[in-house]
């Protein structure tokens, strides 16, 4: 680990010079340079005192965790692919279902339909990239078309299914997990 260039990074982060970090932990600027170009380190409590003056502690500072995922590509995603029913499922963002939303990308053949879900917790959102689609809420149904999004709360049986004659695509996030 660099801890300089981590001090520096913090620093940076709190738009602090140099000067003003040194002068809140009562060391000299040129102290602080030498620190953060890793010339020199400081003790364990100067290194407590330059952390607490940047708003951290030794545990979150030497935390190696992992960062999180922020980008997904193709190669990220897997799928089922129901024949019956002429839908596909990819989970775009693998492990989403412990996540507080759970994207996925939904295909619908000419005639396909998801499978009818019983009323649950939370709410979905979808957004249609190609075709058009028909969403079943109880008795009621609603048509949305690509550009077109739809938003309800899954208090009702709902599905959808594709009212176009030829494929479907949509983006449909559920909240909680529930794919």
């Amino acid at each position: 680990m660099e801890i300089g260039k981590k001090i520096r990074q913090l620093r940076m982060a709190k738009a602090l010079t140099q000067e003003e970090l040194a002068n809140r932990c009562d060391l000299s600027k040129g102290f602080i340079s030498q620190v953060e170009r890793d010339l020199t380190s400081p003790s364990i409590s100067t290194l407590v005192d330059i952390l607490d003056s940047l708003g951290t502690n030794l545990k979150h500072f030497f935390n190696d965790e992992e960062d999180e995922k922020i980008v997904f590509t193709g190669e990220d995603a897997f799928g089922i692919k129901d024949e019956e029913l002429l839908y596909s499922i990819d989970w775009i963002v693998p492990n989403a279902q412990k996540n507080s939303m759970e994207p996925i990308m939904l295909t619908l053949e000419p005639g396909g339909r998801y499978k009818e879900e019983e009323p649950h917790e939370g709410e979905e959102f979808g957004y249609v990239l190609t075709g058009t689609v028909e969403i079943h809420l109880g008795a009621r149904r609603h048509r949305a078309k690509k550009g077109e999004c739809f938003y309800y709360k899954a208090k009702s049986n709902h599905y959808i299914s594709n009212y176009g004659k030829g494929i479907a695509k949509v983006l449909w996030i559920s909240t909680p997990p529930y794919f």
